[in-house]
């Protein structure tokens, strides 16, 4: 039995809203996640990270937050350009 078609209308737009913030919060929470790792970062985590020795800015974790940031920011974008265009007509 499909428990969506039961939940009442106002549960159900809770939850769409819940999910719309939840998307928009992934992005920061990687670019701080990024931000946090080049600042307190040292190179004990390095092996475990990655076989390649240098900066653990440039391999490892760093680069990945930056990646899944960037992979995220497309609510973000949405957002703006929602707000951008209701803007020019209202």
């Amino acid at each position: 039995m499909d428990e969506s078609a039961s939940a009442p209308p106002d549960a159900s737009r809770a939850v769409q809203r819940a999910a719309r913030w939840l998307s928009l919060a992934a992005a920061p929470t990687f670019g701080v996640m990024t931000l946090l790792l080049m600042v307190a970062s040292d190179d004990r985590w390095a092996p475990v990270c990655s076989a390649a020795h240098g900066p653990a800015w440039l391999i490892g974790m760093v680069p990945m937050y930056m990646l899944m940031s960037a992979f995220h920011l497309g609510p973000w974008l949405g957002l703006i350009a929602r707000r951008r265009s209701s803007a020019r007509s209202g």
